[in-house]
């Protein structure tokens, strides 16, 4: 296979703007770049039936949190939180607002992004404190925005599809809150990964290895932390008894093949696991529906994905056994 022909367009028009990558720029100047980039590239964001604004606790001080609600009735509705990427240095509620829109009205699911500290300013664990902090806050309050709690998935991108897996472990090794699906969208699985993606995916113009360090040069406070299995899952002891996965990966994405060998571990393992590779396409093209129409296609199929596991259970028919009910 070879690039997308839509990619090989960004590319051209990139080059031509001389945009440098992201890893040459100061702190301040990515998160910017980032955030233009999300904005130009995603396309117009849709509309949804209410955007509200809140907080939520985290362990070192409050932070925000913003629901999509797709309907104004009120009827609860399932939840989806969803974390931004960003390499856990870059990154916003805003860098994902059309990610999220679109989720809201595909899955009819409120969908929850959370805000968490980032690196280089907060180093690992941070994030994924305020991360698990956030989803046991929603399987509490989730209900004062109209959501339904019992019906909770996370997911992710990038970073976001790393701190969704993380969250799902943590919530398993931890009592819960129970978690019904996981979308990890390109997720980072392995600090030490020494894989072919990695190794190949070095084009300067788009997301590659270079880039990928340096995310992991900010993000860890030592690098010993990336045997951990809340930093690096593909390292758990164990993953079983993980929630239902899909997840979404990239031809032309350094990540490719760690995100793969996560689900086929999941898979291997006894959860119930789909992998789903985009052909042609770079890390970070869920998030451009603007210009790459396959990113269309993926959030379709994450939107189905998530549709399936947080349907409501189906009702008990009459006249049923309570032997036959449980069985």
């Amino acid at each position: 296979m070879s690039l997308h022909p839509q990619v090989a367009s960004l590319r051209a028009r990139l080059v031509a703007a001389g945009s440098r990558p992201l890893y040459t720029l100061g702190i301040d100047e990515a998160r910017a770049a980032d955030l233009a980039a999300a904005r130009s590239a995603g396309g117009e964001p849709e509309p949804v039936a209410l955007v509200v604004d809140d907080e939520f606790p985290g362990p070192a001080g409050s932070l925000p949190v913003r629901f999509y609600r797709p309907r104004t009735d009120d009827v609860p509705l399932p939840v989806l939180c969803y974390f931004y990427g960003g390499g856990w240095v870059l990154g916003s509620i805003d860098t994902c607002d059309a990610i999220c829109r679109s989720l809201a009205n595909a899955t009819g699911c409120l969908v929850a992004a959370p805000g968490y500290r980032l690196a280089p300013e907060h180093k690992c664990p941070a994030a994924v404190e305020d991360c698990c902090a956030a989803v046991r806050w929603l399987a509490e309050h989730a209900v004062r925005h109209g959501g339904d709690a019992g019906r909770l998935a996370v997911g992710g991108d990038s970073a976001g599809g790393n701190l969704a897996s993380v969250v799902s472990l943590h919530a398993r090794d931890h009592g819960g809150p129970p978690i019904a699906a996981q979308l990890l969208v390109y997720p980072n699985t392995d600090h030490l990964a020494d894989t072919a993606s990695l190794r190949e995916n070095s084009d300067e113009v788009f997301f590659n290895h270079r880039s990928v360090d340096w995310y992991w040069r900010h993000y860890l406070a030592d690098p010993a932390q990336g045997r951990e299995p809340y930093v690096s899952p593909l390292r758990a002891d164990s993953l079983r008894g993980l929630p239902p996965a899909l997840v979404i990966t990239a031809e032309y994405d350094p990540l490719r093949d760690e995100g793969e060998s996560y689900a086929r571990r999941l898979a291997a393992e006894g959860v119930a696991a789909r992998l789903s590779r985009y052909d042609g396409m770079i890390h970070g093209f869920f998030g451009m529906r603007g210009v790459l129409d396959p990113a269309a296609d993926a959030l379709e199929e994450a939107a189905a994905f998530l549709r399936e596991h947080l349907a409501p259970p189906a009702p008990q028919q009459d006249g049923a056994s309570a032997v036959e009910a449980s069985a």
